[in-house]
């Protein structure tokens, strides 16, 4: 695997984890140990993953988020709790996933896959935000069922085709930078009409 792809697969796992990093890590973790992904040879670091410990508790932090996630504002709480969790899981990820042997590239590869989770995170968050002014519990199921599917099927597609993953996390990146522009105009525009004196 070259160096575009291995950096293609870091960067789509650091993104998919700033959305979902339990499910991530617990997708990842069974498709290993049970052979349903065969890793490249350069990204074997990953394997650590499979242990049955890191999957049980990421099993356990994902069926949390399961439920915690498609709760009104409950959501955005979540979000503020894992504002350093997931970029910190991002940025793990990503240094696994590169193993690079020299420590300056080491920094450069930690920083960017942090900055990859924050900035999906920061994107999730955002949409998460507007979505909760709808007083109906339905967007907040059909977001998070729509996070759930992304990223089940982002994380099968660059584990089982990393030759593409560089294209996958394009099109994240474009998605986050996307989703953050939307949420914050609607969420301006409400907060304008929600501050505007209504006319006698």
């Amino acid at each position: 695997m070259g160096a575009v792809e291995l950096v293609g697969v870091a960067a789509s796992l650091s993104f998919l984890a700033g959305w979902r990093l339990y499910a991530c890590i617990a997708a990842a973790g069974l498709a290993m140990r049970y052979g349903l992904i065969d890793l490249p040879q350069k990204i074997q670091a990953l394997d650590a993953l499979a242990n049955p410990w890191v999957i049980g508790v990421a099993l356990l932090g994902a069926t949390a988020e399961l439920f915690a996630d498609k709760v009104m504002w409950f959501d955005s709480l979540w979000d503020g709790a894992h504002t350093l969790i997931r970029p910190l899981g991002g940025a793990l990820l990503a240094l696994a996933v590169v193993d690079a042997s020299d420590p300056a590239w080491q920094v450069v590869v930690f920083m960017l896959g942090g900055g990859a989770a924050l900035l999906s995170h920061s994107a999730k968050a955002s949409a998460r935000a507007a979505v909760n002014t709808s007083p109906e519990p339905v967007s907040n199921i059909a977001v998070s069922g729509f996070e759930d599917v992304v990223t089940a099927g982002g994380l099968w597609l660059v584990l089982s085709q990393p030759h593409i993953a560089i294209a996958v996390a394009l099109v994240l990146l474009i998605c986050s930078l996307g989703v953050i522009y939307m949420s914050w105009r609607v969420l301006r525009r409400l907060r304008r009409w929600w501050s505007s004196d209504p006319s006698p």
